[in-house]
């Protein structure tokens, strides 16, 4: 196998399973998306803002590579949440957006291998050096993780998840 047809395979995995994601919270309004329907406080939107943030989070960690940064965890307070001036929609079209700019950096970093050094954090606070493959199949992870969450949530709020969608 290629590099670029390592490339590609991963751009489109990634996509896939974005796809998913947007098969789960088809058709739901705003207001449903700010809906718990389990004992979690995880929402549809919560979880979209969420992998939205993530994904744009960890490609300007590759594309920066600065190796003195810090997370920011003052963010990880609204992260879970759609805000009131989100809409799903706009969250989509978000993830769109940063999804090229995620295969575009696929596409020209110069190698797979290349450590890239991560921000400290408290729950982390010696640096660590990943590669970009790495990086990305992380971000491939927590898409599919709460991908997951997503779907028993959808299928607590309508009975529609990423195999049956109700008829509306």
């Amino acid at each position: 196998m290629t590099i670029e047809h390592e490339r590609e395979e991963l751009i489109k995995v990634l996509a896939g399973q974005r796809e998913l994601f947007r098969i789960t919270v088809r058709g739901i309004d705003d207001e449903q998306a700010r809906q718990r329907t389990t004992v979690s406080e995880l929402t549809l939107g919560g979880l979209l803002s969420h992998c939205v943030h993530t994904e744009r989070h960890w490609t300007t960690i590759l594309a920066e590579r600065d190796p003195n940064s810090e997370f920011d965890v003052s963010r990880m307070d609204s992260e879970y949440r759609l805000d009131p001036d989100q809409t799903v929609e706009g969250l989509l079209a978000e993830w769109d957006v940063v999804a090229e700019h995620t295969a575009k950096l696929i596409r020209e970093l110069p190698n797979l291998e290349d450590a890239v050094p991560t921000p400290t954090a408290p729950w982390a606070p010696e640096r660590v050096w990943l590669s970009v493959r790495y990086i990305v199949l992380h971000i491939l992870r927590e898409i599919a993780h709460h991908s997951g969450h997503a779907d028993i949530i959808r299928e607590a709020l309508d009975g529609a998840n990423t195999t049956y969608q109700r008829a509306n």
